[in-house]
């Protein structure tokens, strides 16, 4: 070989990163993009394995403590941050209940989330919503990192399926229509250069679970991000819901939600879907109907019609609610990435 053409092999990136990944000793680096209540209980398993995360949250919420805060602080919303962070820190079980406590009493405190207000003071106080993020991981021992998708003010928008717009996270289900697509505004916002460097130095990217297009897809509005993930040679994978949720995807299928995310971001963008087959037992089928979800279909020959390989196991973790088996998602989560 010429010593240009070694040359030229030198610097290739892909090459490069694949040389990183080699390294013996190095812990994968995953990276998980969403929020909700689905992503944190994945990740209370994932802190526990030999791996480095980092996690990419939604700040699109408007309802509750954080939409309070939102409006009156004038700064994105904590609450999707402040149960990732739980999700991940290292704290005693009553530091986590002190931290999730919601006030019930107190003119103006009633509703209030502590964990948010702490986010809130940390973020008057450094002026920085992201330092302030960062300064609470230290004093919870968060293993890994936290970082908003954008550290701008959004608000997330619907257009429905008969042309009708709704404007806010928390209203976008109650509206009763398909959702034919969702929108930031505004829409040029930019994301945080250290999420931009995470995704760049992934071995794995995970999207989900959480919900479709109020946890996932808000961070894949937001520029920069999806294209990030795109150039990256880390493995894509995303992880489907178990169960449909009302007012948002009713009656979807596993491929009915990458359907949805292919048509905002594109073809291509998952290199895996993990799916759940199992079905859970009539008592508790017919409880999830009476509050209008049911099961997401694993159609995995459609699923496997828009390019993705797919992993179809049984997934669920059946208690007072049903969850992904986090242990047995972890697995597959663990054994892609070092397959990469």
């Amino acid at each position: 070989m010429r010593h240009t053409e070694m040359s030229e092999r030198a610097v290739d990136s892909k090459e490069v990163s694949n040389m990183q990944r080699m390294q013996p000793g190095r812990k994968p680096r995953i990276v998980v993009v969403g929020g909700g209540t689905g992503l944190s209980v994945m990740l209370r398993g994932l802190k526990e394995l030999p791996v480095e995360i980092t996690a990419i949250v939604t700040v699109a919420d408007d309802g509750g403590s954080s939409g309070r805060i939102r409006t009156d602080l004038q700064m994105p919303p904590p609450g999707d941050i402040r149960n990732v962070m739980v999700a991940l820190a290292d704290v005693e079980p009553l530091l986590e209940q002190v931290l999730q406590y919601r006030f019930q009493n107190g003119n103006g405190l009633a509703g209030h989330n502590l964990g948010n207000l702490m986010i809130a003071a940390l973020k008057e106080i450094t002026g920085d919503f992201n330092h302030a993020i960062q300064y609470l991981s230290r004093v919870l021992a968060v293993r890994g990192r936290v970082l908003p998708s954008t550290g701008q003010e959004v608000v997330l928008c619907a257009e429905m399926d008969d042309g009708s717009l709704v404007k806010g996270e928390s209203q976008i289900p109650k509206a009763g229509k398909k959702i034919a697509r969702v929108f930031l505004e505004p829409e040029q916002v930019q994301p945080l250069p250290e999420a931009l460097r995470a995704i760049e130095e992934a071995d794995g990217i995970i999207l989900g679970p959480g919900s479709l297009y109020t946890s996932i897809l808000p961070n894949l509005l937001v520029k920069g991000l999806p294209e990030a993930i795109r150039r990256s040679h880390a493995k894509k994978i995303y992880i489907c819901n178990v169960m449909t949720q009302a007012g948002e995807t009713d009656h979807f299928t596993a491929s009915d939600h990458v359907a949805a995310i292919t048509r905002h971001v594109g073809e291509g963008f998952f290199d895996v879907a993990i799916v759940n087959r199992q079905t859970p037992p009539p008592s508790i089928m017919k409880r999830y109907a009476s509050e209008g979800a049911m099961v997401v279909e694993a159609d995995v020959k459609r699923l496997e019609s828009f390019g993705c390989k797919v992993i179809a196991d049984d997934l669920m973790q059946i208690e007072t609610v049903i969850r992904h088996d986090a242990a047995k998602l972890n697995r597959w989560i663990v054994d892609l990435v070092h397959a990469t």
